[in-house]
């Protein structure tokens, strides 16, 4: 099995150098991560991006990499963030007795990052 990239402009190599590309699959959006694990099940390892298209990408360097983005419930963001495809990802798992895979956040959105981590250790602590 691979190991599964998430992030909408990195590749492997700019986050894991010396890492074999063909050992991992990429997925550059929320909807691609949902489709591969539903095609081929969980991956040994993800690598997660938070800030996921233009928007996020945009708003990031609007605010000069500062700052909190917009909370959840208030953000005109159309496209899903890594946060959502960890959330799916503790679904997926619940619902189908699967344990979390091993995973990093090479995100450079911190709150993004935080609130990943959060999320998935949560989520373990629960299903212990």
């Amino acid at each position: 099995m691979k190991n599964l990239f998430l992030d909408d402009l990195r590749t492997i190599d700019m986050v894991y150098p010396g890492f074999n590309p063909q050992d991992w699959a990429i997925a550059r959006n929320y909807h691609e991560f949902v489709n591969f694990i539903q095609k081929f099940g969980l991956p040994k390892f993800i690598s997660f991006d938070h800030d996921l298209g233009f928007e996020h990408t945009r708003w990031y360097f609007e605010n000069g990499g500062h700052g909190n983005p917009p909370d959840p419930s208030e953000t005109v963001f159309k496209e899903k963030t890594g946060y959502d495809a960890a959330k799916w990802l503790c679904e997926y798992c619940q619902d189908n007795g699967l344990k979390i895979p091993s995973y990093k956040v090479h995100s450079a959105n911190p709150v993004g990052k935080v609130n990943i981590v959060s999320y998935l250790e949560n989520f373990k602590k629960r299903m212990q």
